[in-house]
């Protein structure tokens, strides 16, 4: 039997990252266990449960007398990240090229049967695209057979995930990963593994400094959409907000 108490976790969870995701929840907003369950119509139990989840994941912080604290995005840790990202990458792909042509080719198939297609048969939805990047570079490096790079590699996915998914918010990005990822792929195809490495270096370079802009607009466009709700409360107008948690972060940048 499936607990329902975990389904309820992970329904919270979903919600909050979410909104961490989409910037509706931003860097240094506070708030409580009982807002989150209230707003949610959920007991504290499933709400501390998702919280401890993103804290664990490094998204929250845990005040004492303030509740929980969305952390600030540390953008040189970030930077470290994907610098990481681009070294494990390239020793993956280089050690492709002892796989067998058997091995080589059945890592291969399944990444050219999404990604070398014709431009009508490209995907335009953003999470979607996201999620098939995150299996393209993921699928490099398990392919490799070493389990503590999959492993690290995979540590760095999710905590770089906050910023890298804004990446394809905009067309241009969409069709430039399509693009890109092809060139790999014909790369590899013809055993030019450093070509493939030097390749991949550059476009995870790209879409970190791609991902940054969009993310510092995406957060300047949020704080200047909460400026009328500041200057209302300023006034003293007491008309209620429909997310405490927003109230809680109203007041913290206030």
């Amino acid at each position: 039997m499936r607990d329902p108490g975990k389904n309820l976790a992970d329904a919270v969870y979903e919600e909050l990252r979410s909104e961490l995701f989409d910037f509706r929840l931003l860097p240094g907003d506070r708030f409580t266990e009982l807002e989150v369950a209230e707003r949610t119509d959920t007991s504290r139990t499933p709400v501390r449960q998702a919280l401890y989840r993103l804290h664990r994941e490094g998204f929250l912080e845990v005040r004492a007398r303030s509740g929980w604290e969305v952390k600030p995005l540390n953008f040189e840790q970030l930077d470290s990240l994907y610098e990481l990202r681009i070294l494990l990458e390239q020793g993956a792909v280089r050690r492709l090229a002892a796989l067998t042509p058997e091995q080589l080719d059945a890592a291969l198939k399944p990444l050219e049967a999404r990604w070398l297609v014709s431009p009508r048969k490209r995907s335009t939805n953003c999470g979607e695209v996201a999620s098939w990047d995150e299996n393209f570079h993921c699928s490099l490096v398990s392919s490799a057979g070493n389990g503590e790079f999959t492993r690290v590699h995979w540590d760095v996915t999710e905590r770089i995930r906050i910023v890298r998914r804004l990446d394809f918010t905009e067309s241009s990005r969409i069709r430039a990963t399509y693009e890109e990822h092809s060139s790999i792929l014909a790369a590899l195809r013809k055993l030019r593994f450093e070509d493939a490495a030097a390749q991949l270096a550059v476009h995870i370079e790209v879409s970190r400094v791609e991902a940054r802009k969009i993310t510092m607009y995406r957060l300047q466009s949020s704080r200047r959409s909460l400026e009328p709700q500041l200057s209302v409360r300023t006034v003293g107008q007491q008309s209620g907000p429909a997310r405490p948690s927003a109230l809680s972060a109203a007041e913290t940048r206030s």
